[in-house]
């Protein structure tokens, strides 16, 4: 059970052809209008903590290029096949550039959201790809009228989980304060997505991603996380059902 930067190459690329097999190999009629690539955050350690710091195998800006790297990588292979590629993108808890997390400048404070700007970047002459890089900690897009709102998953205002039903518990309570707190503002959504928990959940009206480094100290220790492979979350949001 290790985790390296070649390990993390090696799943990036097993993930987008796990991707296409699964859309294209396994599907009736499989004619898309597009892919929405949802980069919410945590998508580099950093060292935010002295542990950290200790097991690291890259420092920040190295982890940086090999992910504009890997990403581009992968956007370009899924326009390729889908024509079109949507990609909201929020920042994580774990790319900040402060040692506590801050609630003023919550994205520009983050190595990641640097990372969102050069892909932009990277991306602006080719009109298959779009993107949407959240200068706060949540992004709001549609799909059809299926309203989805993107947030990384710490700011739900709840903490940890137990070795009974995990996670669970604290992500429906942060799911309906979320939800509460955008409906004031006229924010309302459908689907909450979010990282963060290291583990994959699904269930009715949110969708928890889980995580390309799998399990770890921190999912045994501080998540009491049941063990899963390392996952990602793929799902299709259909005109007529939404998330299907």
């Amino acid at each position: 059970n290790e985790f390296n930067t070649p390990i993390a190459q090696a799943r990036a690329k097993v993930l987008v052809e796990a991707i296409l097999d699964l859309s294209f190999s396994h599907m009736v009629n499989p004619k898309y209008p597009g892919i929405i690539v949802n980069l919410a955050g945590d998508m580099l350690t950093g060292d935010i903590h002295e542990e950290l710091q200790d097991t690291n195998d890259r420092y920040t800006f190295q982890t940086m290029l090999e992910l504009q790297d890997a990403l581009a990588s992968g956007i370009t292979l899924l326009a390729d096949n889908f024509g079109l590629v949507f990609v909201p993108c929020v920042p994580g808890n774990h790319g900040r550039n402060t040692m506590k997390p801050r609630m003023k400048g919550r994205a520009y404070t983050s190595f990641e959201w640097h990372l969102y700007c050069q892909l932009a970047r990277y991306f602006e002459k080719d009109p298959r790809v779009q993107f949407l890089v959240s200068n706060e900690a949540d992004a709001h897009y549609r799909v059809y009228d299926h309203r989805y709102m993107l947030t990384h998953g710490d700011s739900l205002g709840v903490k940890g989980g137990d070795g009974i039903i995990g996670a669970l518990g604290p992500i429906m309570r942060g799911a309906i304060k979320v939800g509460r707190a955008e409906a004031q503002i006229g924010r309302d959504f459908d689907t909450l997505i979010m990282g963060h928990w290291h583990q994959w959940l699904s269930f009715k009206g949110v969708e928890v991603n889980g995580s390309l480094k799998g399990y770890d100290e921190y999912a045994r220790l501080g998540l009491l996380a049941t063990y899963e492979r390392p996952t990602q979350a793929l799902w299709f949001t259909h005109y007529k059902h939404g998330v299907t």
